[in-house]
């Protein structure tokens, strides 16, 4: 097992390799694999049994570019959840309910050139997804910055998350909901035989990576012992971990 600082160091110099790649990606590559990658999530059985899902809005560049399959998520039906970092806790997002395609165009850019939903909406305060009245999530699709056949997933180092997962696991066990598994569906772990009820909904939250090619890893990913697995890796060229799901 590394240390502590020598698995910091393996990550840093990681997410500095793999950015670079990333940044020299030209823009209709990123466009042609985003839309690849929305079209294996519209069609899969999680997407087609799940109510609720929680999406990243992208960066300018250097990730999935969600901008095609957002829009999708609305018009589905399905109740949307996106991020908004809160400036006045270090490391903390929420997500917030999204009430149709043009309160969804309405929000301005954040941090990193992200859009984020506005605290509020129509003068009420906008739900948030560890409201005890919001719908329980389904499904939350994530972003990376490197991932590999073990399922691992390299962030961008800010914790944003790992903490609400963590968070949204223990507040949904509380409330006695559907919950993240943190990796228990990944291949090192054993498969839970859950029972589904009713049988078109998942009994947990399944946590979905979105990947560019660049991103996927032959070799190992860095991680210590609190870090947790994905459950699914969608790329433009394959789906990684439980083939049922999809």
């Amino acid at each position: 097992m590394a240390t502590a600082a020598l698995l910091q160091s393996q990550k840093k110099a990681l997410r500095k390799a793999v950015s670079t790649t990333l940044r020299a990606l030209q823009p209709v590559d990123v466009h042609t694999q985003s839309r690849a990658i929305a079209e294996r999530i519209l069609s899969s059985r999680f997407f087609e049994e799940s109510r609720s899902i929680s999406c990243y809005l992208s960066m300018p560049t250097a990730e999935v570019d969600t901008s095609q399959l957002v829009p999708e998520i609305l018009s589905s039906g399905k109740t949307l959840y996106v991020p908004k970092v809160d400036l006045s806790t270090e490391g903390w997002m929420e997500f917030l309910k999204v009430y149709g395609p043009e309160d969804l165009e309405s929000f301005p850019a954040g941090l990193w050139g992200i859009r984020e939903p506005t605290v509020h909406w129509k003068d009420q305060k906008r739900m948030s997804a560890m409201d005890a009245d919001s719908d329980p999530l389904d499904v939350i699709l994530l972003p990376g910055i490197a991932f590999d056949r073990s399922m691992s997933r390299l962030g961008h180092g800010k914790g944003y998350y790992d903490r609400f997962i963590s968070s949204y696991a223990a507040f949904a066990e509380s409330q006695g909901r559907k919950r993240p598994l943190l990796g228990q569906l990944a291949p090192r772990f054993h498969y839970l035989n859950i029972e589904m009820t009713p049988p078109t909904t998942f009994s947990f939250t399944l946590s979905v990576a979105l990947a560019l090619r660049q991103q996927v890893l032959e070799e190992s990913v860095p991680s210590g012992e609190h870090d947790w697995k994905v459950d699914l890796i969608i790329s433009p060229d394959e789906v990684l971990g439980r083939s049922s799901l999809v």
